[in-house]
């Protein structure tokens, strides 16, 4: 089972996001995700969300909100938490290259017609209007979502 961070860090009423586009075998190939990856031994959520904000965008997050936890449950990419934050308060210059993928800043209305995964779309909204921390339980057979569980705290 693996731990992982998704940071969608706001300007402008944009988010930062990131098109998977660089790596082969990624299980986020030509998707849109926010910005996060897995955590490294001893890390704590926002340990592990401050270092891959740092690493894929050069951005020094100054005011990390810690908004729910995800759980996947895949029949091709097994089980994984993922920690969701959001930002708002950063410093620093966003990076032009992304060994990743493509950064860009795109508005929250367009976000779903991007290609992602159709459960991102849940907690998207979320984000946008419910301040409540919440767990969200996205079960997938390939990438169809086949169902989905909300709970509040």
């Amino acid at each position: 089972m693996k731990n992982t961070t998704l940071c969608y860090i706001e300007k402008d009423g944009k988010y930062l996001m990131l098109h998977r586009i660089k790596k082969e075998n990624d299980e986020n190939r030509d998707k849109w995700i926010g910005i996060g990856g897995k955590f490294e031994y001893g890390e704590s959520p926002f340990d592990c969300a401050r270092r891959e904000i740092s690493e894929e965008t050069a951005l020094i997050p100054t005011a990390l909100e810690y908004r729910g936890i995800v759980t996947f449950v895949s029949d091709e990419y097994g089980t994984e938490y993922m920690h969701l934050f959001t930002c708002r308060e950063f410093s620093g210059e966003l990076i032009k290259d992304c060994d990743e993928g493509a950064l860009e800043w795109i508005e929250k209305e367009r976000l779903k017609a991007l290609p992602m995964w159709e459960g991102d779309k849940i907690f998207l909204e979320l984000l946008d209007k419910e301040p409540r921390f919440f767990s969200l339980k996205l079960c997938y057979g390939g990438d169809k979502l086949l169902s989905h569980t909300l709970e509040f705290k």
